[in-house]
């Protein structure tokens, strides 16, 4: 993993210098937008929508639009303006206890990784977060704005996670009637939580929609089914199996053409049009030195 910032944990007059990782990374499935007759990518214009020109990137401006509608154009100087910070810490601003946080305000979550100097205090704090069964409540700035965040254990890492301001957590705006429920009910629904009733483990579970698509991609891949684009090479950095990705494309390549992986009786077609082959150039040897020599005949009668 790569380190995505550095700066230091602070409680009291401890400082934690430490090193920050994105703890998660999705492997949803996601497609490209194509057409469907040759595979090409669709391309997109910034165009607007007042005068339908298309617009360069130098005058693309950040807009605030006002709720009855309106466009607030902000400037450069404006946003230089704004409230941001670089600061480096982590500022722990109270510890309080894990069940207070509804998970509902979790975001992003990081991994803290202490550097040499901080292993002690690093050991310190996440044992007396452990101990308290409490979480570390801070702020903490990332690309240049404050956020709120907690500071929380698990394997033996202490993990960083951004929370939603709480404007961001919407009330829901419906109401739920139920009916009278009945004792036998309530019985019948706690016995069917015993059933079912278990420990979490994540690795019980799988992802079947992604295991679905990549077994059709690869079937139409072995069939033969792949549009070849000026864009089909892999970009970006990734690892690519050469050898596997060349003998895709011979096998595409064959299918396509309609030819047989038996490769002597190749070879016997091959042979075979080639014998057909060789009395019709043998044949257009004699014409064409027949011509010239009743050329030759014709410029010495000539001369």
């Amino acid at each position: 993993m790569r380190a995505i910032w550095k700066g230091a944990v602070s409680f009291g007059l401890v400082s934690v210098p430490v090193k920050l990782y994105s703890a998660t990374e999705s492997h949803d499935v996601s497609f490209r937008q194509v057409h469907a007759k040759d595979g090409g990518r669709i391309k997109y214009q910034r165009v607007c929508s007042i005068d339908g020109e298309e617009v360069p990137y130098s005058d693309i401006a950040k807009g605030y639009e006002t709720e009855d509608g309106e466009m607030v154009i902000l400037t450069d100087d404006d946003l230089a303006n704004l409230p941001m910070t670089s600061s480096r810490e982590i500022a722990v601003e109270k510890f309080v206890p894990s069940d207070q946080i509804d998970p509902l305000l979790f975001e992003k979550s990081y991994y803290l990784e202490p550097e040499k100097t901080g292993a002690k205090p690093y050991a310190l704090l996440r044992q007396a977060l452990l101990e308290a069964d409490r979480m570390a409540v801070v702020t903490v700035a990332l690309r240049q704005r404050v956020t709120t965040a907690v500071l929380r254990v698990r394997d033996d890492v202490i993990v960083l996670q951004t929370m939603m301001w709480p404007d961001e957590i919407r009330t829901p705006d419906f109401s739920i009637e139920t009916g009278e429920i009945k004792d036998a009910e309530v019985k019948m629904a706690q016995m069917l939580v015993e059933t079912l009733s278990g420990d979490f483990d994540p690795d019980e579970f799988e992802d079947d929609y992604a295991d679905a698509v990549q077994s059709v991609v690869k079937a139409k891949i072995e069939g033969g089914e792949v549009q070849r684009t000026e864009t089909s090479a892999k970009t970006g950095g990734e690892v690519v199996d050469l050898l596997a990705a060349l003998q895709r494309s011979v096998e595409a390549a064959k299918t396509s053409r309609g030819e047989s992986d038996d490769k002597p009786a190749a070879k016997k077609t091959a042979a075979k049009k080639t014998a057909k082959k060789a009395p019709a150039k043998k044949a257009a040897a004699k014409k064409t030195t027949a011509k010239k020599t009743a050329a030759k005949k014709t410029a010495k009668k000539a001369s």
